[in-house]
């Protein structure tokens, strides 16, 4: 997920969705006045199965405790995304050490409430580990890869209505896929391998290919996947679903968008809207996207990436369907009317995904890419430890930053990285580490499953910051 570049690959949208904004508002003015919406469900997860669709969010598994925010999930969502539990940073920190507890302690939540759940992701070329980027040996690659896909699919197996396998794995403004690990590796096979070991682990999940910026029908990087999925599906390669994020800037969605849902779906795929969220939550844009899906019958449903806009990670933008205090914004009103003025019924296929048992929790936070980099290392309290800094991402207001954990001579059990907060910058997220703060001092420390660390060995956490990114002198100490 990456909305920024969203931002900046906007290409003459303003215009295409000015021309789309009349007829957009007689559609909502209709849905007002329709049978359909003064019949159907009085939350937006009741309101989208009346046309057998499902309406999710993405969550963390550090706010489950908050009252208002589990309140919302269950009262609204049939659908669960975790955030980052899934990622290969968490999952498999290093090489055959696996940890699902965060992931778990998700699905048990979503078991007890009834709520479904989509796996997000096997494949990603961000939030990996280090010891894999770093790998430059084929056989090496493909046997990691395809271990990771069938332990993680096989812990949740029969659980997990569908996965995203591959996430991300095409340039921007490209046809290509962009240059990652996997990639420059293995070659462009590395996709049709992944998806193949992938229903080998788990022949009942659906499996599905995510991606930022493939909403606009014209755009190259849009033909670029559709050229991949027609392909697989011409060879028998198992891809079920093709995945949109959908993080759009003030304009909404493209004028296109339901052209290119309709093109995908006719491939013989269901499409999802995985990973909403529109800067400033236009009810008209949102009410547009939503009949944008429920217009294609194969379009199963949509999942927004957070509930309030305090939870958001580009919550500057109020890009969400309730605010900071939990209360339902105009456009939750538009996109329950939306999802209640459906006519037809979603033909995208079901599984029966699930959910297992509870584990721990970490710190929740978002999914991101991106290509800025820096940074600088400094040294830990008598070669204990060190941590480097890098930005990975930057955009108006705000950047994405990752600090890599390395032990000294000596294993070390437990951590601690400290660093002063640049002018106008605060911490808004952080995942596998927990975060305090005091004044423009910000202290991390490890959680449960990446504090022990052999010689040499290193872990990463990652942060949202709001801001402008500067490079921070880091200390890093050991008990």
């Amino acid at each position: 997920m990456s909305w920024f570049r969203r931002v900046r690959h906007r290409r003459g949208l303003a215009a295409s969705v000015a021309g789309l904004s009349i007829g957009a508002v007689v559609a909502v003015a209709a849905m007002a006045a329709s049978p359909a919406a003064s019949a159907a469900g009085s939350t937006l997860g009741a309101a989208a199965s009346g046309s057998g669709r499902y309406f999710g969010t993405a969550v963390a598994a550090g706010k489950l405790g908050d009252a208002t925010y589990a309140g919302i999930l269950d009262r609204e969502f049939t659908m669960i995304t975790p955030e980052n539990e899934m990622k290969w940073d968490t999952t498999e920190p290093s090489r055959g050490n696996f940890n699902f507890g965060p992931a778990d302690q998700i699905v048990s939540h979503a078991q007890s409430h009834g709520q479904r759940m989509r796996g997000h992701t096997l494949v990603w070329h961000s939030q990996l580990p280090s010891w894999v980027s770093s790998i430059t040996d084929a056989t090496t690659l493909k046997s990691v890869m395809e271990n990771h896909i069938t332990t993680e699919m096989t812990h949740f197996k029969g659980k997990i209505y569908a996965w995203d396998v591959v996430n991300e794995a095409f340039a921007d403004g490209s046809n290509q896929q962009r240059s990652s690990v996997f990639h420059n590796v293995l070659g462009n096979g590395f996709i049709e391998d992944a998806f193949r070991t992938a229903r080998t682990a788990d022949p009942a999940a659906k499996l599905c290919y995510n991606d930022y910026n493939i909403e606009n029908w014209s755009d190259a990087k849009t033909q670029g996947v559709y050229a991949m999925v027609k392909d697989f599906k011409s060879r028998g390669v198992p891809i079920d679903c093709v995945g949109f994020q959908s993080h759009f800037g003030t304009s909404g969605p493209p004028a296109s968008f339901q052209t290119t849902l309709s093109n995908f779906a006719a491939l013989g795929v269901d499409v999802q809207i995985t990973e909403l969220d529109i800067a400033q939550a236009s009810a008209t844009n949102y009410a547009n996207t939503v009949t944008a899906c429920t217009n294609v019958a194969r379009c199963a449903g949509i999942t927004v990436w957070g509930i309030r806009d305090s939870d958001s990670w580009r919550s500057s933008d109020s890009p969400l369907l309730f605010d900071s205090s939990g209360n339902k914004k105009p456009a939750y009103t538009a996109t329950l009317n939306a999802l209640n003025a459906a006519t037809g019924t979603a033909t995208g296929g079901t599984t029966t995904g699930g959910t297992t048992t509870g584990g721990t929790t970490t710190t929740g936070g978002t999914t991101t890419g991106g290509t800025t980099t820096g940074g600088t290392t400094t040294g830990g309290t008598g070669g204990a430890c060190s941590a480097t800094y890098t930005t990975t991402n930057s955009w108006s207001g705000g950047f994405q930053g990752e600090v890599k954990v390395t032990a000294g001579s000596a294993a070390v059990n437990g951590w601690t990285v400290r660093w002063t907060l640049g002018s106008g910058q605060s911490i808004s997220q952080v995942w596998n580490g927990t975060v305090s703060t005091s004044g423009s001092t910000v202290t991390v420390q490890n959680v449960s499953y990446n504090g022990s660390l052999q010689p040499s060995a290193s872990t990463t956490f990652g942060f949202l910051a709001n801001g402008s990114p500067t490079t921070p002198s880091l200390t890093c100490t050991s008990p």
